[in-house]
């Protein structure tokens, strides 16, 4: 997990990155019945209004928020492994409904029954998403970018 502010950005960065595309993906496979080739493209286009915005929302109040609630239940001598689980449940139930509201309102026929419709559809799979997927695959890309310039640092102080 990241270590400083440098790290949180570049984990933030990613991390939206890869979620926000597979939701995309999943909204437009949703929104056309099919999945080939041309969803994945059209998904593509959607990034640059979409993951400035899940960054932003992410790294500067959400973040911040679910560390707070994650708090609530967890106790920081727990295993670190929970309380990952815990922070990434969290940022999961705040950013599916204010990321839905953001589509809904830019891709959509905005109201409130369709952001209803479009929260409910996206909160199974990202949960799952972020969970199984999206949250392990970020920190595998986090470790092996961070961990070997940590250990070429560690090994250039030692010699």
């Amino acid at each position: 997990m990241p270590k400083n502010k440098f790290q949180d950005v570049v984990f933030t960065i990613i991390m939206a990155a890869i979620m926000v595309y597979g939701m995309v993906v999943y909204n437009i496979a949703l929104n056309t019945g099919i999945v080939d080739g041309t969803t994945f493209i059209a998904a593509l286009h959607e990034l640059p209004i979409m993951v400035p915005v899940a960054f932003i929302l992410e790294f500067f109040i959400v973040g911040r928020l679910a560390r707070l609630l994650a708090f609530t239940v967890m106790k920081p001598t727990d295993r670190p492994q929970f309380i990952t689980y815990a922070i990434s449940i969290c940022i999961c139930c705040i950013m599916c409904p204010v990321m839905s509201l953001v589509a809904t309102i830019l891709f959509k026929e905005p109201s409130f029954g369709m952001w209803v419709k479009t929260w409910a559809m996206n909160f199974p799979m990202a949960i799952l998403y972020q969970m199984f997927y999206c949250g392990p695959f970020v920190r595998l890309i986090f470790r092996a970018i961070f961990e070997r310039k940590d250990s070429r640092q560690k090994e250039a102080i030692e010699a």
